[in-house]
């Protein structure tokens, strides 16, 4: 980005803010002195560089300009700022990065004798850049100037070259015959000034801005004169309205039906957009303009099309009368934000309840007739409605995800919830209206399962005990009206097997006792208790002898002889 490397500055000299060899010497009683009020002055890609003599009344002074670059130690001479004997001198020729930072100093020289450095603090060519007066075209049409500014600086302009589409302009215009009365616009590069008088001389000026910090300098005055009024007049007060999902394009036209006495019934419109950012960019865009759907030979003074014609951005909206072959010239060109116009529909709320006795919430964008979300093309925030449905007591909260949950939540209990669409910028809000209120109920949760458990776990280990209660009480029952037939216990004793027991228990016959007169009581009753067991296994053998239909009589009669044997024994 630059040519070659100028000469470095000679071997002598001194570093900054140091004198060079001779500056202290005098000559006629006088001192050389640095050059004072020394200034930068670059406006578009002219650069100065200025100061004032310290000593007007030494003749044959001149003076030398050195400068260096970030991250170079070597001093380098300034172009075109060389034993220069004015007190300015350009050095526009130097070529480098305008967004660089580079130092200067400068000395005053007479013969071998220079005076200290005076230094210049780092800056950027950018920082101390103004704006110069831009160059301006202006043509007249009915009511209106047109306005062409060309861009600040040279065709090729280094210094503005990122910048070409950053300018805006401030236009101060008057009446040629007024002195006092002007009015300020902002305007593009391209643009008209309307609400003009007719057969009217106006001048103008301009000057150039870059936000934030720079304003240019005003250009000469210009003056054009109006021409006669167009036969037929432009559309006048264009608005634009939105309803659901559809804008409607509004203006007046008072003379659509009468105007100077003649009627005028065919009179037709159109209405053309252009991105507002074109008129931005230097050149002539009266070619871009597009037409709006549905907004082409209009009788009527408005038009319907659809939301999503525009998506989010700026536009510019102009509608133009026609009667026949005569049309009028366009109206003025009305700025409409889209997000400002849009309509926001009200948001789709869905709710479910979860275990842990919360409820989850989600939030949708509606749907167009298309089938294509209307919000989806702007951040969004929701505020969401949240209250229980036997209270009047609502919880407010704005959410920028469209799924979130509601939690630590009373179990079964019915909550409602409704929500509503928000966009808020620095600049503008929008709300759209709630959305239908949806209810749900919360499930048992947790605490109520724990408690299920317990009640469960509780009636499994009472069961045990419940059929230990239900048996002692049947026992106990049974014992006081079902008494059950028992033997006395001394019966019981002889009786080692269970079956015979229970054999002998279910005999029907009449059972007997023997009964022997023996003096010896101990032998009585040994004999008894062998009598009785002998009787009652004759018993059992009588039983099963008439369960098999025969039956002996051996074993009484072998009883018999064992009684008898006994007596004797004893006897003896």
């Amino acid at each position: 980005m630059g040519l070659a490397r100028p000469a470095a500055a000679p071997d002598d000299a001194p570093p900054p803010g140091r004198d060079a060899p001779g500056a202290a010497r005098r000559r006629g009683g006088t001192t050389l002195k640095s050059p004072q009020n020394v200034e930068v002055y670059i406006v578009d890609d002219t650069f100065i560089l200025r100061w004032n003599r310290s000593n007007p009344s030494i003749r044959n002074v001149t003076f030398s300009a050195y400068y260096q670059t970030l991250g170079n130690d070597t001093w380098l001479k300034l172009p075109g700022c060389q034993s220069v004997a004015n007190t300015t001198c350009d050095f526009s020729s130097l070529k480098l990065n305008v967004y660089d930072k580079v130092k200067l100093r400068i000395r005053a020289e007479e013969g071998n004798n220079t005076s200290p450095w005076h230094n210049i603090d780092s800056f950027t060519l950018f920082e101390k850049a103004q704006i110069g007066p831009p160059k301006v075209h202006l043509e007249a049409e009915d009511k209106t100037i047109i306005i062409n500014i060309s861009l600040p600086g040279a065709r090729d302009s280094v210094m503005w070259a990122l910048d070409s589409s950053s300018f805006t302009y401030s236009l101060d215009i008057w009446k040629n015959s007024s002195s006092g009365e002007r009015r300020t616009e902002t305007v593009y590069s391209r643009d008209k000034i309307y609400n003009l008088s007719p057969e009217t001389t106006y001048c103008l000026k301009v000057k150039a801005r870059l936000l934030p910090r720079k304003n240019g300098i005003y250009s000469p005055v210009y003056c054009i004169k109006t021409p006669v009024a167009n036969k037929l007049p432009p559309p006048e007060n264009i608005r634009l309205d939105s309803k659901n999902n559809i804008f409607v394009l509004r203006w007046d036209y008072p003379y659509g039906s009468v105007k100077w006495g003649h009627a005028r019934p065919n009179v037709t419109f159109q209405a053309q957009w252009l991105y507002a950012y074109l008129k931005k960019i230097p050149g002539d865009s009266s070619g871009k303009w597009k037409q709006i759907p549905g907004c082409k030979n209009v009788h009527t003074t408005q038009c319907v099309f659809l939301q999503n014609t525009f998506r989010k951005g700026i536009y510019l909206i102009r509608v133009q009368a026609s009667d026949g072959n005569t049309t009028s010239v366009w109206s003025k060109e009305e700025k409409f934000d889209a997000q400002l116009q849009i309509t926001l529909l009200p948001p789709v709320i869905t709710m479910k309840s979860t275990n842990d006795v919360s409820l989850r919430v989600y939030i949708s964008a509606p749907e167009e007739s298309e089938n294509k979300p209307v919000n989806q093309n702007f951040p969004l925030i929701y505020e969401i409605v949240f209250w229980e449905n036997t209270s009047n007591a609502e919880r407010k909260i704005r959410e920028k995800k469209t799924d979130f949950t509601f939690s630590k939540l009373k179990p079964l209990t019915e909550y409602c919830v409704k929500a509503r669409a928000l966009i808020e910028d620095d600049k503008w809000n929008k709300s759209s209206g709630f959305s239908d209120t949806v209810c749900e109920k919360t499930k048992p949760g947790n605490t109520s399962r724990t408690w299920l458990i317990a009640g469960i776990c509780a009636a499994i280990f009472s069961i045990p005990v419940v059929i230990y209660v239900v048996k002692l009480l049947l026992r106990c029952i049974s014992y006081v009206f079902f008494p059950s037939s028992k033997p006395p216990s001394t019966i019981d004793e002889y009786f080692s097997e269970p079956p015979l027991w229970n054999l002998l228990l279910l005999t029907s016959e009449e059972q007997t006792e023997r009964c022997f007169i023996i003096e010896n009581t101990n032998t009585i009753s040994a004999v008894e208790e062998t009598n009785q067991t002998d009787e009652d296994h004759k018993k059992y053998s009588s039983q099963t002898s008439q369960d098999s239909g025969n039956y002996s009589n051996e074993d009484e009669s072998g009883g018999s002889k064992f009684s008898e044997e006994l007596l004797q024994q004893e006897s003896e």
